[in-house]
Formats: C-alpha cells, structure tokens, sequence
C-alpha cells in the first residue's frame, strides 16, 4: 500500500494502516481476553440493535436519525480527510473521476424531487429518469473499479464488468425497486470499512469479527420471519407516513411495513454503531484525539492544506447543530432533506472503500 499522505511507500505490506496521520503496524492482539470482550460488545451491540428495531420501530427511528444522522457523517467525513492524499500522483485519474462523478450525481440527484414536484413528468418519463440516474451510477462506480485495478499489480477484477451490465438490466426492469436495494444495501458497506480496518490493525480481532458477521444473516432472517405477518405500522401522520416510505412501504405494498421499517432500522443502526463508536475508538493512539486537526495527514503534512482541513470539519459541525435544530423545529421536513443530501455521504464511500481493496 502506498501512502503518499506521510512521503512514506508501505508496499507489499497488507497490515499497513494510517492511523491519526502516522503509518502504524498491525496490533498483533495476542490478549485473548480483550478479544472475547470485543466478541461480546459486538454481539450484544448487534442483538441489542435488533430488539430496539423490532419493538418501536417507528420511535426508535425518530430518536436514532435524531442523535446519530449529523455525528455520523462529521466522522465518516474525517474518516475521508484522513485517507485523502497530499499529492494523487498515480491515482489522479481514480480521483478527478471519483470527484467529479461524485458532484454530478449528487447534483442531480438532488435536483430529482424538485423535477417531481413541478409534476413535469408522466409516469412513463419519471421512470426513465430514475432508471437512467441509476444506470450512470453503475457506470461510475463500474470505471473506478476499472481505474483501481490498473493500480494494482495481477488484479484480475474483469468479472466485474458483466455484473455492472447485468445490473443495469435488472435496474432498467425495476428502477424503483433498484433504489430501494440501495437504501438497504448502503449501511452493510460500514461493516466492510470496519472489516478492512480490522483486518490492516487488528487481525486477531478480524478473524473474529468476521465470524459475529454471520450473525447479522441469521438475525435479518429471523427478524423477517417474526415481522413478515405483523399488523402494519400506523402512518396517520406525515413523519410516520414518511419513515415507511422511506423503508419502502410504497414499492412493496404487499409486505409488512413493520418489517421493513425494523430491517431498515436495524441496519441503519449497525452503520451509526461503526462510524460513531467503533472506528474512532479503534482508530485512536496514544492521546491523539478526533478532534485534533494536526492528526490528519493532508493537514499534518508541510504541503498539505490544514485551514481547508479545519473549516471542513467546523462547517460540518455547524451542519450537525443545524440539522438538530432543524429537526427540533420541524422533523418531517428536515428528514426529507436530510435523506436527500445524503446521497453524497454514500457515493463517497465507494472510491475510499475501493481504495482499501
């Protein structure tokens, strides 16, 4: 792994990690005991998530996107700053594409609910558009895998090609139910961060962390089975109405709101837990804290940019205290733009995700 962040190549060592700006070895984590007590506060964490979602899916919902919505992206936005580059250097391409892609979905994106409300489409076209915004994303996300690979010396990554393409058929058959993949299938991608993380610092905890993994099948499953014939959420008014349709009550008339809105929650749970709790506790070293702007690289290094680095993070801590307040003031509405603008958090975990690969 090469990190051009600290001047200092780390090649062909796959425990290699930056952690608080500094290139750090692999925790060997012989302690077997700290490993069960991880084991533990995963698995209580992870079953824990599950009952909360079950019981008051609905309360649970406002409470949790109320607390941990604006946190979570001021952390996974350091997470990005920490492993941005100084310099691109080889990776230029992988990231004017990452970049640019990046701001022209997210734009349009953003753009798709205001073309919806001026009702300037039939149905027809309205599916066309949706369709067609996913299939760019495809083809975006299926290029910078394209840029990645030639990066990496023997990666055989051709297979991902007819994935994108069948992908896309199933999107042009489908485009509503193709977003709603997305909205549960984007949490799952924390558990992958984490995954690489673990795996580059602490590879004794990896091992068994991907073992509490197999768990999460086995709890969606059972949660499934138990909510698949429960009474349907009541969504008498706007924020309950929102909340299951946000889960997909509309696309999937046919299934139990309650179940979906509890999958969701569940998942959205684990990724809150990973980027709030999990990764900043593993991540810190000595007493170098999150808060700090000199413990990131691009800020740390002599030709880095420390007053973007620093207006970066105290703009998103104003947009954290923003976002309460505006959920104090009027929820529904800053729900909707919240899950809106957010599309940029998750478009943005797909170049950094592939960069660890």
């Amino acid at each position: 792994m090469q990190n051009a962040t600290v001047g200092v190549a780390l090649r062909g060592h796959p425990s290699s990690e930056i952690i608080n700006g500094w290139p750090q070895r692999a925790t060997p984590t012989k302690n077997p005991a700290s490993t069960r007590v991880f084991i533990g506060i995963t698995l209580l964490c992870l079953l824990a998530a599950a009952a909360f979602a079950s019981w008051l899916p609905l309360q649970v919902s406002i409470v949790t996107l109320f607390l941990f919505a604006g946190p979570h992206n001021w952390f996974e936005l350091r997470y990005f700053l920490m492993r941005l580059p100084v310099r691109f250097g080889r990776s230029r391409n992988f990231f004017l594409t990452a970049f640019a892609g990046l701001g022209v979905l997210t734009l349009t994106y953003v753009a798709l609910p205001f073309l919806y409300n001026a009702a300037l489409w039939s149905e027809e076209a309205w599916y066309f558009v949706v369709a067609s915004w996913n299939t760019a994303l495809l083809f975006w996300l299926a290029l910078l895998v394209w840029l990645r690979s030639r990066q990496k010396r023997g990666a055989n990554w051709k297979w991902t090609i007819p994935v994108a393409l069948a992908l896309c058929s199933l999107n042009w058959l489908g485009p509503d139910l193709f977003s709603l993949a997305i909205v549960y299938v984007h949490p799952l991608i924390a558990l992958w961060f984490l995954d690489r993380h673990l795996r580059r610092t602490r590879p004794a905890w990896s091992r068994a962390y991907r073992r509490c993994l197999w768990l999460v099948p086995v709890v969606l499953a059972a949660m499934i089975w138990q909510l698949s014939l429960a009474t349907p959420l009541a969504d008498n008014n706007g924020l309950f109405w929102r909340i299951t349709q946000h889960s997909g009550a509309e696309v999937l008339p046919q299934v139990s709101s309650h179940m979906l809105v509890s999958v969701h929650l569940f998942l959205e749970m684990l990724h809150y837990g990973v980027w709030i709790v999990a990764l900043p506790l593993i991540g810190r070293i000595g007493s170098a804290r999150f808060w700090e702007v000199r413990t990131v690289p691009i800020a740390r290094h002599p030709k880095g940019f420390p007053r973007i680095v620093a207006c970066a993070l105290v703009f998103a801590v104003v947009a954290v205290v923003g976002l309460w307040f505006g959920f104090s003031v009027d929820y529904s509405t800053t729900r909707d733009i919240y899950f809106t603008v957010a599309i940029a958090h998750v478009l943005a975990e797909a170049p950094f995700l592939l960069r660890m690969l």
